[in-house]
């Protein structure tokens, strides 16, 4: 469809069509803003796409769903005098305007790049007044990521289809989240849980309230109290001890406030506070950065949410100052804007997430919001406000009590600021900062004599590490370098998808295929799973978009090694069977029966295959009834890509499911 244009006009291309409608009337007359709809050019889907005889020149297609969208560009395009690309600041963004330019023909004088991280009139109005051309060496960089995921995955997968099973895939981020969480479970698999005992003693002193002081050395070294018999010993001890205060100290503690949401925290802490899977975050916090009409017009309420820099802009910091100022207390407020440096230079954005306006606060738009957009903003507007509030500061007491050759310590603190507390506090430091901060231990000094009241002694045993959470798992891939904020959420839906991994009680429980391909990889592309080789390419990527590498060459770099590996590995890697023995005996032949994987998930099959073709569902253990049709039992059931669900057995004459798992006697402790 052409679009009419009557006056000179300009012409501006976004990725969204959500935000141009805002951005058009922040620009007002003379200006048009139509959308890219993301990518207008990819590589094939049919085939690698890669020439790497010829410097590994992509050849680069036109998706179908992007062709009338181009078409509609072209026509715009060519009525208009200059065009303006607007996708989005970070190096997906840059390559995406770099793909508008080629697909429409663009020369040097008919466009202009702009870049903002917020959208708001005076951002957007600021960017049209600044226009540059495209930055080629951040096109490198996104060119150089998308050729090299493809000689990965489009390699390594049809290895895994021949040599384990149809449907797998392998990816340079991908395959490394999924060898963190099998390591993890071998971790667990392998630990030896050690016994160990733990002493208290409940003492009084007079006029004062009962307290807790737990048994610290002895002769003034550490106590290791690994049997019963050594607990005993120490307690019989302790009966007859007398109890007297030998030190009390008490000191201010200072806690300063975390740093502003980069897209790694907010993922994180969305999903400790709020639940949210970073699919989830992400796509909430696109709507927020985007604009919502919240009684003035469509504007945007948060700057760019992809970004891993720290940084807020002097007009935020003194706009967010003056509020806590004015609005809260000049008690609040620090001497100078705090002001967070991370270990490496950002790169995805010049800002920290954060409200594009502190004066929107969350209850004062809360009516024009969702509840899970509410939810999201408010955690944004207080992690950003609270970012520049003044430390909280402890009183925090010890109190070590001798008895006999034992010393007992008793810990307590109290808050005599809140400072940025009174705002907010991280997801998982929450509870535990509240608990800490109700213990008070009475008012004791030296010498003084306290009374027994009860011994405790509590039999322990060292546990396991922790399974990855969305949450952990993401700090781990940020903390080693691996991957981008861009890639976090795309990763952790891809390797459910694929059935690798799934999750219970919001933790990551590697399926067995995730142990094989694992194995496969690290015996015969190490390189490809190894946290240091991942971590150090996502270097040599910043280098180019730095402009101090070469991306071809870093490719024949990775390429050499890599083709020797898996040629190697067409001829070496022996079919994995991944059948499964059970004790089911096939009714119709008498051989036994395995468990296998097909497209739509486990099955039960003959051994006898293909001259006895018998196969069946897996047996469903039933977690009780069907709450909709009450005929029915409640079963697990799994989608076609692998993601696992409840539902009636009775499918498809009744039709309830639920994505969360029924409670049951032997589950809800869970």
């Amino acid at each position: 469809m052409s679009i009419p244009f009557n006056i000179a006009m300009i012409l501006v291309i976004v990725e969204s069509p959500a935000k141009g409608k805002t951005i058009e009337k922040y620009l007002g007359e003379g200006y048009k803003v139509l959308a890219s709809f993301g990518h207008v050019r990819d590589l094939p889907k049919s085939k690698l796409g890669i020439d790497i005889e010829n410097g590994f020149e992509p050849e680069y297609v036109i998706p179908i769903k992007a062709k009338k969208v181009l078409t509609n560009l072209r026509t715009a395009a060519k009525s208009a005098d200059k065009v303006l690309l607007a996708t989005d600041p970070d190096r997906e963004g840059e390559a995406i305007s770099w793909h508008l330019r080629e697909a429409l023909g663009l020369k040097e004088k008919d466009y202009d790049r702009i870049e903002f991280h917020e959208i708001t009139k005076d951002a957007i109005q600021f960017a049209a007044g600044h226009p540059r051309k495209i930055n080629e060496d951040l096109v490198d960089a996104q060119q150089a990521r998308r050729v090299l995921d493809r000689l990965v995955g489009y390699n390594l997968s049809p290895l895994l289809w021949r040599k384990i099973r149809k449907g797998l895939s392998a990816g340079r981020v991908q395959s490394v989240a999924v060898k963190l969480i099998v390591d993890r479970e071998r971790e667990i698999q392998d630990f030896k849980p050690v016994e160990y005992w733990e002493i208290s003693a409940d003492l009084k002193a007079s006029d004062s309230h009962e307290f807790n002081a737990r048994l610290a050395k002895k002769d003034g070294k550490s106590v290791e109290i690994g049997n019963k018999k050594t607990a005993d010993a120490i307690l019989s001890d302790l009966e007859k001890a007398n109890y007297v205060v030998s030190k009390v100290e008490t000191k201010d503690v200072k806690r300063s406030p975390a740093a502003p949401f980069t897209t790694s925290t907010l993922q994180q802490e969305a999903a400790r506070k709020l639940r949210y899977s970073s699919k989830r975050t992400m796509a909430i916090a696109q709507q927020l950065y985007e604009g919502i009409d919240v009684g003035e017009g469509s504007a945007g309420l948060i700057t760019y949410m992809r970004t891993d820099s720290t940084n807020l802009s002097s007009q935020a910091l003194n706009e967010i100052r003056k509020y806590i100022e004015q609005k809260i207390s000049s008690d609040f407020l620090p001497a100078k804007p705090r002001v967070y440096r991370k270990a490496k230079a950002a790169q995805e954005a010049h800002e920290a997430v954060r409200p594009t306006s502190v004066s929107h606060t969350p209850e004062s738009i809360k009516s024009y919001l969702s509840p899970e957009q509410f939810k999201l903003y408010e955690l944004i507007w207080k992690r950003t406000v609270a970012s520049q509030m003044a430390d909280a500061i402890y009183a925090q007491t010890s109190v070590d009590v001798a008895a006999g050759v034992y010393t007992l310590r008793a810990s307590g603190r109290t808050i005599k600021f809140k400072g940025f507390m009174s705002v907010y506090l991280e997801g998982e430091e929450e509870t535990q900062t509240e608990e800490m901060a109700e213990f008070r231990l009475p008012n004791l000094k030296e010498n003084d004599k306290c009374d027994l009241q009860k011994l405790n002694s509590d039999q322990k045993f060292t546990e396991p590490p922790a399974r990855y959470t969305e949450a952990s798992l993401i700090k781990t891939l940020e903390e080693n370098g691996i991957g981008r904020p861009s890639t976090y959420a795309p990763t952790i839906s891809t390797i459910q998808d694929r059935g690798y991994v799934r999750i219970e009680q919001r933790k990551f429980y590697p399926e067995d295929i995730a142990f094989i391909v694992t194995d496969l990889l690290r015996d015969h592309f190490p390189f490809v799973v190894s946290v240091d080789f991942t971590a150090n390419m996502e270097k040599e990527l910043d280098e180019i978009a730095e402009g101090h590498m070469d991306w071809v060459l870093v490719m024949k770099e990775f390429w050499e090694p890599f083709k020797q590996d898996l040629d190697k590995a067409q001829t070496n890697v022996e079919k994995v069977n991944t059948d499964r023995e059970t004790d089911e005996i096939c009714e119709k032949c008498g051989k036994p029966m395995v468990i296998k994987t097909g497209r739509y998930g486990e099955f039960l099959a003959c051994t006898g295959f293909p001259e006895c073709k018998n196969a069946k569902p897996l047996p469903q253990k039933s977690l009780g009834k069907c709450p909709d049709c009450k005929e029915g039992d409640i079963v697990e059931r799994k989608t076609k890509r692998g993601k696992k669900f409840w539902g009636c057995s009775r499918y498809p004459e009744c039709k309830w499911a639920t994505w969360d798992k029924p409670k049951t006697k032997e589950n809800e402790e869970e």
